[in-house]
């Protein structure tokens, strides 16, 4: 068998494609877990911490020029390393919503795999064939 047809063969599973899809609707949720966090979840809590901004919680670790704004974005396009722990926050955020989610899906699949009996294993052939010769014998 040659590697080509090896290769065909593994990635033809259904593993392998079910991974594949797995991964592409993962990265997708991830975007939309990133909004959900960035754009619904931080402005609110930005709301009650009076107007604390995650995103631009950073602690410069060389000399900021007086005149650059204090922003994360203008400090790291200037170069300037920083310690960016509120960026860290956010992702923090992300990962537990997307966990409790993944977690709350894997509940409910396992849930759904337990509600649904496996059906009954057909009799073995010579089982079968012990019954029909039981019923010819009970004919008689």
């Amino acid at each position: 068998m040659g590697m080509v047809q090896e290769f065909k063969d593994f990635a033809l599973k259904g593993s392998v494609m079910d991974l594949a899809v797995g991964v592409i609707i993962g990265g997708a949720f991830g975007k939309i877990v990133d909004s959900v966090v960035s754009d619904l979840i931080m402005p609110v809590v930005s709301r009650f911490t009076g107007g604390l901004d995650f995103s631009n919680l950073f602690i410069p670790l060389s000399a900021l020029p007086p005149d650059m704004p204090h922003t994360l974005e203008a400090v790291s396009k200037a170069g300037i390393p920083v310690f960016a722990y509120g960026h860290f926050i956010t992702v923090a955020i992300n990962f537990a919503i997307l966990a409790f989610i993944i977690f709350q899906m894997v509940k409910a699949m396992n849930r759904l795999k337990k509600a649904t009996p496996p059906a009954p294993a057909a009799p073995a052939e010579d089982v079968i064939l012990l019954r029909e010769i039981r019923d010819a014998l009970k004919a008689r």
